[in-house]
């Protein structure tokens, strides 16, 4: 369920607006948390590892995920309401829906009718980035292709040549770089935004122009002390971007995505290998084990996240050095 926050006249004169949001948000953590020790509420991930109810918010932007269920959804309208009257933040709900997972219409219609919010379907845009349980197709990304196809007809025209090069490493190569934090773009897509880069810093507007371009691509994406223009790889750039989820995966840091997968996949011992198991994102990032292995360094604690042949350890990889012994090894995926 999403829900936007507006403000009121009451609480502008109060505090802050940044400073509102940052206090409320941890008002209805800690609401629908007393919920949840109550009784009232139950979580809707039984394997979920964290104490606090499954709550997103960013800045008026609240998704809240939570059973199907008359009796908790009218448990949470009484928070909500009491969330109102302790901050002076009202629910829109205009701009609300709820989207279920796995619910009958027949049940859907009853459940909005309880709440009285729109009803919506799975993908939907969550801060930009299209949220399902399922992949993303290459339509889901047609309003990240438009938004670049607009920004290049806007503007490029009245550039000169370093102008547009400035255009299309300054905007239209950031235009696509908060999807790429988050997903593995389809080549399509990468392909389509690199054709608006091309025409952009050798033809302008035109996208039916058809003069010849003046140097390789691949050239062009090369570093300046190489003899290219810096133009950014987006594809490689894309996977830099994910390198840092498994940086945080196996640094174990405290993120619920991060303790959520290690305890649903890799109990007892269990480690990430090339057989994908889990939701569409994290086989993504699964496919780029090898090139983070490649280029980190394991810092040996308990060893519990290092193998002992395969992984770069004490400055080299034990199945290189040792290729015969390797051979013999029954465990090839053993850790320390």
């Amino acid at each position: 369920m999403r829900s936007k926050a507006r403000r009121s006249a009451f609480s502008t004169s109060l505090c802050p607006w940044s400073r509102l949001l940052a206090n409320s948000s941890k008002h209805l953590q800690t609401l629908v948390n007393k919920a949840k020790q109550q009784g009232v509420l139950q979580l809707p991930i039984p394997s979920f590892s964290d104490d606090n109810f499954p709550i997103v918010q960013y800045a008026d932007e609240t998704l809240i995920i939570m059973e199907g269920c008359n009796e908790q959804l009218r448990a949470l309208k009484e928070i909500l309401n009491v969330f109102t009257l302790a901050t002076g933040l009202k629910v829109n709900f205009s701009k609300s829906q709820m989207v279920p997972v796995n619910v009958p219409q027949e049940k859907l219609q009853l459940l909005s009718a309880c709440f009285g919010y729109a009803t919506g379907s799975l993908p939907f845009t969550y801060l930009g980035l299209p949220l399902g349980i399922t992949k993303p197709k290459i339509e889901d990304f047609l309003p990240l292709v438009t938004k670049c196809e607009r920004r290049l007809q806007g503007t490029s025209i009245f550039l000169s040549q370093a102008g547009r090069l400035q255009m299309t490493n300054a905007v239209l190569s950031a235009l696509p770089m908060f999807h790429m934090c988050t997903f593995l773009l389809p080549q399509t897509v990468i392909d389509q935004i690199d054709k608006y880069r091309k025409h952009c810093l050798w033809r302008g507007s035109d996208i039916n122009a058809k003069s010849h371009p003046k140097a390789a691509w691949s050239m062009v994406c090369l570093p300046k002390s190489e003899g290219g223009l810096g133009i950014l790889n987006l594809k490689t750039q894309n996977e830099a971007l994910l390198l840092k989820s498994l940086h945080k995966f196996y640094n174990n840091v405290d993120t619920p995505w991060v303790q959520l997968i290690w305890d649903k996949h890799y109990q007892n011992g269990k480690l990430p290998s090339h057989i994908k198991k889990g939701s569409f994102w994290w086989r993504d990032i699964l496919k780029l084990l090898d090139k983070y292995k490649g280029m980190a360094m394991c810092n040996i604690q308990d060893g519990s996240a290092c193998l002992f042949w395969t992984d770069l350890w004490g400055g080299q990889v034990q199945s290189h050095s040792y290729p015969e012994l390797f051979s013999f090894a029954k465990n090839k995926s053993l850790s320390f």
